[in-house]
């Protein structure tokens, strides 16, 4: 599942870069980075339901 998360992040960086995706917060190429926290916060989370139990 974080394999399948991280390639779709990375698609939307990459997306993001080439052509800004004009949501509320990634109006401009230079927010990508915000994709990167926010995939690191969804892995994150993926990971700790995932081994938590």
């Amino acid at each position: 599942m974080s394999k399948i998360l991280a390639l779709v992040i990375l698609g939307l960086m990459t997306v993001q870069i080439i052509k800004p995706l004009g949501l509320p917060g990634l109006r401009q190429r230079r927010d990508f980075w915000k994709l990167a926290v926010a995939a690191l916060a969804a892995i994150s989370l993926t990971v700790l339901l995932s081994h938590g139990s």
